[in-house]
């Protein structure tokens, strides 16, 4: 990856505009890029600031390659003497994260090479799309130490690769090699580790062209469904529906197809 001039580099995350993407790197190398309260407090601060970047449409997160992991879960060392009250603080703190990546109206890509493992691939899964390295190995393997997933995992696994084969990978805590949880549709596509920076730079460029608006609608109706009825969810699907009707990116998505054009959407 070639470093771009507008960075900003915190404690636990670096994060790199080139827009119209922009890379979140989490930076704890020496832990295997583990998550940490600080590096929770890192992500959530920053998100917030390209939340209203306009120049930012798409993100891509990915670790510290000199980490050998994407994530490999939360610090094991937090757990040590902790008390229930702090062990849910800890839980709460990775979802509200994983749900503001989820809910992040721009599309989020997680990039992973080496493990995402535990609360690593927790954030993932709160990512709208997973690539990976063909040396990745995903799980999440907490029962191995007498607990279960609680950054998120008991919800979106299952609604992500069914019930039956997320209870499989959490009940036994196996790790899986990356053309495998692309069988089980955990991940979206396999790469080579010296292409995935630059698989990953393609496909976000190819959802910086699409209409932003459009985007945030999907984001937010598949979303929806999740906790509604079909009856619900397909009411909701055709309010929004209609409601891009509204904007300039429908127009001009419109327009350039009967013109026989390239679209040039704009966010309006």
């Amino acid at each position: 990856m070639n470093i771009p001039s507008d960075y900003k580099n915190l404690q636990e995350i670096r994060v790199f505009r080139e827009p119209p993407v922009a890379w979140i790197i989490l930076n704890r190398p020496e832990k295997l890029n583990a998550i940490s309260l600080r590096m929770l407090d890192e992500l959530s601060n920053v998100l917030k600031e390209l939340l209203v970047d306009k120049d930012v449409r798409v993100v891509l997160i990915k670790g510290n390659p000199e980490g050998r992991s994407f994530s490999a879960g939360i610090d094991i060392s937090t757990f040590i003497n902790i008390r229930p009250l702090d062990a849910l603080h800890i839980s709460k703190r990775l979802q509200d994260v994983v749900n503001m990546l989820e809910k992040f109206p721009k599309p989020v890509i997680a990039v992973i090479d080496g493990y995402a493992l535990g609360g690593g691939l927790e954030l993932a899964l709160g990512c709208d799309l997973r690539i990976a390295s063909n040396r990745a190995e995903l799980g999440l393997p907490e029962i191995k130490l007498g607990i279960i997933p609680g950054g998120g995992g008991t919800q979106r696994l299952p609604r992500i690769v069914g019930e039956a084969k997320a209870k499989e990978l959490m009940m036994f805590g196996e790790r899986l090699k990356s053309e495998d949880a692309l069988k089980i549709g955990l991940i979206n596509c396999v790469v080579e580790p010296e292409k995935l920076d630059e698989e990953a730079i393609k496909i976000a460029q190819k959802l910086a062209e699409a209409p932003p608006i459009a985007i945030m609608m999907i984001k937010n109706v598949i979303g929806f469904s999740h906790r509604a009825l079909l009856e619900e969810g397909l009411a909701f699907e055709a309010a929004s529906f209609a409601t891009l009707f509204a904007t300039k990116d429908a127009v001009e998505g419109i327009s350039a197809f009967l013109s026989k054009r390239k679209p040039n959407f704009t966010g309006e």
